[in-house]
């Protein structure tokens, strides 16, 4: 592994800006560590040498030139593969869309394309954004950095994998229900939900469209905030999109530099996602060890009741399959990718025998819950009831932030458990996002970064700020990150385990 690889998206664009390296350089010190290590962790579902360092010349050319417009430009960067990417295949983790290559990009691929930021490759994903481990990938499962027995988390565990394996200085996930921030929580990085609409989603493979948003993945805060401002902002062609004025999230990271970046600052710690069953005694120290730095730092700490938020999984877990139902019915064997015919077999018998084929199990028990929760004679008793537990969630929160300023939690109950342990008990898994899916069914933004160690493996601390406040949650994210850092005498990043390279 080269320095170039152990860097910070922000130190690899402050060595760029310099002159001290080449984005050539870089991207070509990045695709090496891929070589060498992809193979026992399987970040990466598709690498694409040779776009990359064609988009490296080009930002180079562009910087040589003196058209340099992005503090990222010449930075690479890793995709989830559910973002469509033109010419380049995007599978979504699924065999249904094996070999598919979109004929247009994404809005945030546009915006990476614009910022000059070479794209490395696709990363590993749960099958269309369903599951908490990677393991439902039909492309085999990705292996955490900390433990290769272990998961990388869910759904984007291959975004997270990446940069926790110096494999990509940053990358790009979504969260449906916690899937940039869960990921992030077991791998020891930094994973961003923004606002809801704060991020276009057009081009992005949807799984529950009301829920979906494309967020940063990266190793410190200010790097997400960095990858933050590329990537945000209106687009017409998402009716979700909006039209706020958003201020710049780096300089809000920068400013949670300053030694009194916390003071006075009001947080609230739900029980409901503080305590309870499942919160492991590592994962609970940690986060009190949290708790007493911003306190030290002159924050006040409130513990509070959200009491609707005992509901929160439930009513995800009908909202979200309803979603899915309705937009998985377009894989149908005409317009995407596999098409399977049996012989003699009618149109119906082609999509069901490819739609049988190409669906993971996953997939399957989704679409099969969501199409119940919608049916005749149900849609009121399930998917009619979740609306309203998810206005009355909503309800809770808005109160909440006329009372504090941010609200904090673990990111999730545990560590990063073993591979196969929890694929023949569904319940188990969903419940793994306890404490990231109330965030989306809310809208608000959310951020998880590393609070330490327990039993060896990373442990996330995750603030959640109102709705369009994302630069709020960047401030006193990089304040906390700093603190930690300097308790620690390093960024947890840094105690990583070697990988052995080939």
């Amino acid at each position: 592994m080269t320095d170039l690889t152990k860097l910070t998206a922000a130190e690899l664009a402050q060595r760029l800006t310099a002159g001290e390296t080449t984005s050539v350089e870089a991207t070509q010190a990045h695709l090496d560590r891929i070589t060498a290590v992809d193979g026992v962790v399987h970040a990466y579902l598709t690498v694409d040498a040779e776009g990359a360092l064609q988009q490296a010349e080009a930002a180079d050319a562009a910087r040589a030139a003196g058209d340099t417009t992005s503090p990222l430009a010449g930075v690479p960067i890793a995709v989830k593969d559910n973002l469509v990417t033109r010419g380049l295949e995007t599978t979504a983790g699924s065999r249904i869309l094996e070999g598919w290559q979109p004929p247009y990009d994404a809005h945030v691929i546009e915006r990476l394309r614009a910022a000059g930021m070479p794209i490395l490759g696709k990363t590993n994903m749960d099958e269309f954004a369903m599951g908490s481990s990677t393991e439902t990938s039909g492309f085999g499962a990705t292996n955490n950095p900390w433990g290769l027995d272990r998961i990388p988390g869910g759904s984007g565990g291959g975004s997270a994998a990446a940069v926790a394996a110096f494999e990509a200085p940053i990358a790009l996930g979504t969260d449906t229900g916690g899937s940039v921030r869960q990921p992030a929580s077991v791998t020891g990085t930094v994973g961003v939900k923004p606002t809801y609409g704060g991020v276009s989603r057009y081009g992005a493979i949807a799984m529950a469209s009301s829920l979906d948003q494309i967020g940063p993945a990266a190793r410190t805060v200010l790097d997400a905030a960095l990858l933050h401002d590329v990537i945000g902002g209106h687009d017409v062609r998402d009716q979700t999109s909006m039209t706020h004025d958003w201020p710049s999230f780096a300089s809000a990271a920068q400013a949670g530099l300053e030694s009194d970046a916390v003071a006075g600052l009001r947080v609230g710690v739900p029980r409901q996602l503080a305590e309870g069953e499942g919160f492991e005694a590592g994962v609970r120290e940690r986060f009190q060890e949290a708790l007493d730095v911003l306190t030290a730092r002159g924050a006040t700490i409130t513990w509070i009741d959200l009491d609707t938020l005992d509901y929160a999984v439930a009513a995800y877990y009908l909202l979200m399959p309803a979603e899915v139902s309705s937009n998985l019915a377009r894989y149908d064997s005409v317009r995407y990718g596999l098409r399977v015919t049996p012989e003699g077999a009618n149109v119906e018998q082609v999509m069901s025998a490819t739609r049988a084929a190409g669906f993971g199990d996953e997939a399957k028990r989704r679409i099969l819950l969501g199409t119940y929760a919608l049916s005749s004679g149900y849609y009121d008793a399930y998917y009619g009831s979740a609306q309203k537990v998810r206005t009355l969630v909503q309800g809770d929160f808005d109160r909440a932030f006329g009372e504090v300023d941010v609200l904090v939690a673990p990111t999730s109950p545990t560590v990063a458990w073993k591979l196969g342990e929890r694929l023949d008990d569904p319940t188990a898994m969903y419940v793994a996002d306890i404490t990231t899916i109330p965030a989306n069914l809310a809208g608000i933004p959310a951020l998880s970064l590393p609070m330490g160690l327990s039993e060896g493996l990373p442990v996330g601390f995750q603030f959640m700020a109102p709705a369009r406040e994302d630069a709020r949650l960047y401030k006193v994210g990089a304040a906390l990150e700093a603190a930690l850092n300097e308790q620690w005498g390093s960024p947890l990043y840094a105690q990583a385990p070697e990988l052995k390279e080939a």
